[in-house]
């Protein structure tokens, strides 16, 4: 193909506006979140917050999405399509919390000292970063031995437990703004109305929220309903806001990084689990990508997210870069390569005038969580329409880790608001829970490492459903492997740390090998074999 003839895609597509509304929402609300945990959690002050975590935050995300987007151009040249959607990328939202609960908030009320608490967590993304960037040569190997209901029906348990289930409560918490917004998004994403002028649903849902909420502050006096069921907005915070507003830049962060280190014993326990829960949610998105058409090489997605979070780090950003579930919610909407690089520019303009602190001011985040929940619905939804359908037991199977996980942070945090001292916690409360029907110890071994987990027992389950016995008892023994090394069923790595559930890892790993030598199987159908997965997207354009 010589250079007159070579595709040249288009930048920015009418599509673009519906997800560039849509992802620049998401990435918002994750800026939102982790500022309120800095400021309201780690009590940080302002100066270090908006003067040099953002800018950095910043410049990490911008460096992602616009590399992502260059890497989408590269796919359409290569492929001459005009479909082709970049990768979403951003903050890790499960980092985000683990950092700041189990790594900078013990340190900041051990020493009372924010700034050590903010290294800390430098020196945890330093680490991550390169668990990450050595990881990436392991993966091709891992996606192509591993069945994909298992990749994607672990990314599918992350979605219900970790995406759909707080803005869902939260909708509902306030649902005058939250489930009106959530019903302005499905009729359009999914019910095909289109709203005039082509205005993007995610912009009226955002919109409407501000107005439901702002319109009841205003009038409250009048009205005599209260603004606290209404998004709890206020003028005052509005004020107090603008002092944030100045522009900042980034500066380097090296002394600090390395200053983290004398915390490394605790960064390490930690550290690393978290690093392969980055490399397998990374294959698991590039999967879901693939599934939906855009095929990317899962080294450069890897090795890409641990140089930028590894150079977010040294310029002074405790939260580690990760690509995000949702391609193909994305690209349903129309998203193509201009919605990642204007959302990298939209960060840019937020974080660098600390504008971030008027928008949380202004908009009621219960007016946001409706788009969550959306991406949370496509991402489980897919698991199902692009697997075999023979497979979808070992799906509900690759939930349930997610879950227990899910159900013992709930446990923990009300336990923690009480005052109750959660590790180790005291066997007469957790007695007292058993006979209540609250299996916590079973919460915990299920729900430890959920996301290799929910991989593991699906890829045994696929492999059983399909009489491929030797391959399950194979991933029968990696379970085994990695629960002895605590990467699985355990909250620390360690060496035997769960050795009941190794040695019935083990024991399952010989069943299956015995039934592949002595048990006759009935051979799959071949109607069941050329059984082929189906996909259903949301059509928005």
């Amino acid at each position: 193909m010589n250079a007159a003839t070579v595709f040249k895609p288009k930048l920015w597509t009418p599509g673009d506006f519906n997800a560039f509304f849509g992802f620049g929402t998401n990435i918002l609300t994750n800026m939102l979140v982790l500022t309120g945990l800095l400021k309201y959690v780690l009590q940080m002050p302002d100066e270090l917050i908006f003067g040099r975590i953002l800018p950095a935050t910043g410049i990490m995300l911008a460096l992602s999405t616009m590399y992502y987007a260059y890497m989408a151009y590269e796919l359409a040249v290569k492929t001459g399509r005009d479909d082709v959607c970049a990768l979403p990328s951003g903050t890790s939202v499960p980092h985000m919390f683990v950092v700041v609960f189990v790594i900078m908030l013990p340190i900041k009320l051990t020493t009372n000292d924010p700034n050590l608490a903010w290294q800390a967590g430098l020196t945890w993304v330093f680490i991550q970063s390169f668990v990450l960037m050595l990881g990436g040569f392991a993966a091709p190997i891992i996606r192509k031995i591993t069945p994909r209901a298992a990749l994607l029906g672990t990314l599918a348990g992350v979605s219900i437990a970790f995406i759909s289930m707080r803005p869902a409560l939260e909708m509902f918490m306030t649902p005058t703004i939250g489930f009106v917004c959530f019903a302005i998004i499905l009729v359009s994403w999914f019910g095909g109305v289109k709203y005039p002028g082509g205005i993007p649903a995610g912009l009226v849902a955002i919109a409407a929220g501000c107005l439901i909420a702002w319109g009841v502050t205003l009038t409250a006096g009048v009205t005599g309903l209260d603004p606290k069921s209404y998004g709890n907005m206020s003028l005052a915070s509005l004020n107090a806001s603008l002092s944030a507003f100045a522009f900042n830049f980034p500066k380097p962060a090296f002394a600090e990084v390395f200053g983290g280190f004398q915390f490394l014993s605790v960064i390490l326990v930690t550290a690393i689990p978290f690093g392969i829960y980055d490399l397998v949610e990374a294959l698991d998105n590039v999967e879901s990508a693939e599934v939906a058409g855009d095929a990317y090489p899962t080294i450069r997605v890897l090795f890409a997210d641990g140089v930028i979070s590894l150079i977010g780090c040294l310029l002074g950003n405790p939260f580690i870069n990760a690509v995000y579930i949702g391609h193909p919610g994305w690209k349903s909407m129309g998203g193509r390569i201009g919605y990642s690089a204007a959302t990298g520019v939209m960060v840019l303009v937020l974080s660098w005038f600390g504008i971030i602190s008027v928008m949380a001011a202004l908009i009621p985040l219960v007016a946001i969580s409706p788009i969550l929940l959306y991406i949370g619905m496509l991402i489980g939804a897919q698991a199902f329409q692009e697997t075999p359908k023979r497979h979808a037991p070992a799906i509900i199977l690759s939930l349930v880790p997610h879950l227990a996980h899910w159900c013992k942070i709930q446990i923990d945090n009300s336990l923690g608001a009480a005052g109750v001292n959660v590790h180790p916690l005291d066997p007469a409360i957790l007695a007292n829970m058993g006979n209540t029907g609250v299996l916590y110890k079973g919460l915990e071994v299920m729900g430890g490492g959920s996301i290799l987990s929910g991989v593991i027992l699906a890829a045994i389950a696929v492999f059983i459903i399909d009489r491929k016995l030797l391959q399950a008892a194979a991933f029968a023994g990696v379970g085994g492997a990695l629960t002895f090394f605590g990467l699985m069923h355990g909250e620390k790595i360690g060496f035997a740390v769960q050795l009941g559930v190794v040695v019935s890892y083990i024991g399952v790993a010989g069943v299956l090998v015995a039934c592949h030598l002595f048990a006759k199987t009935e051979p799959i159908t071949a109607k069941e074999e050329e059984e082929l997965p189906h996909g259903a997207h949301a059509a928005t354009e």
